[in-house]
């Protein structure tokens, strides 16, 4: 029983430094493709967005769907949910 564990701990720390991710996170990564592809579109942005392009295209999608302008609550979490999730994913570089 020992040896198995710690087959699977090594095995585990040997994926994350060639992957840079833990098992665990390659496993949920495929449902999670699906929510950032609805993200991207309801923001109207492609792949390769940046920061800045997701931030712009949030805060023209705020100006058609806020309340204000005859929207919804609905949809401004919606748009706020998309940014964060696309902002999330960016790579993280410094």
């Amino acid at each position: 029983m020992g040896r198995i564990l710690l087959t699977l701990f090594l095995a585990s720390v040997v994926l994350r430094m060639v992957t840079g991710k833990w098992p665990w996170q390659l496993l949920s990564a495929q449902p999670t493709r699906k929510d950032e592809d609805e993200a991207r579109a309801l923001l109207g942005l492609g792949r390769s967005a940046g920061h800045d392009e997701i931030i712009e295209a949030h805060r023209n999608l705020l100006i058609r769907v806020h309340p204000d302008r005859g929207g919804s609550n609905e949809a401004v979490h919606r748009a706020n949910a998309a940014r964060d999730l696309l902002l999330a994913r960016l790579p993280r570089t410094k």
